[in-house]
């Protein structure tokens, strides 16, 4: 049989993973539990832009050519996300020299190019860089180097 103790052992154990998974500073039960709730109300958020970014991009059939993309501010960078159903031939080039005009560090990054085009990164600012880069600003450099791409026919059929 299960102790009194035990069980509260297990609910602080379980209380405190949830305060690092939800990023809370918070020492009581109460404010781990409400810093939780906004959490999951945030992660909410973010799913529905992204259902809403998926929707407008399959809506229209020149977003359907173009890959989409999204870019989310971190911590200490940005989470950037581009995605084609085509294979897009010497795309990854074309991002990859904008992140380095913006002075941006590709920290880590999955890349796919088989039968269409997924790029998830994980960059960071430079160190040097005097001025703050934010995420609009990344959205609208990799926006960029992808119309650059089709204009300049880098792309395949």
């Amino acid at each position: 049989m299960v102790s009194r103790e035990d069980k509260r052992a297990a609910l602080h154990e379980k209380l405190q993973l949830l305060r690092s998974i939800t990023n809370s500073h918070a020492v009581n039960k109460t404010t781990i539990i409400v810093d939780a709730s906004k959490y999951i109300a945030e992660l909410k958020q973010k799913v529905e832009r992204l259902n809403r970014d998926i929707s407008a991009a399959q809506s229209s059939n020149h977003q359907n050519l173009l890959p989409m993309v999204t870019v989310e501010t971190l911590d200490k960078g940005f989470l950037i996300n581009v995605f084609s159903d085509n294979s897009c031939p010497g795309l990854l080039v074309s991002l990859l020299e904008a992140f380095e005009e913006l002075g941006l560090n590709i920290l880590e990054a999955r890349v796919s190019c088989t039968n269409s085009f997924r790029l998830q990164a994980v960059g960071g600012e430079d160190d040097e860089q005097n001025e703050s880069i934010d995420a609009q600003v990344v959205k609208r450099a990799v926006l960029q180097a992808i119309k650059n791409w089709s204009e300049n026919g880098d792309q395949q059929e």
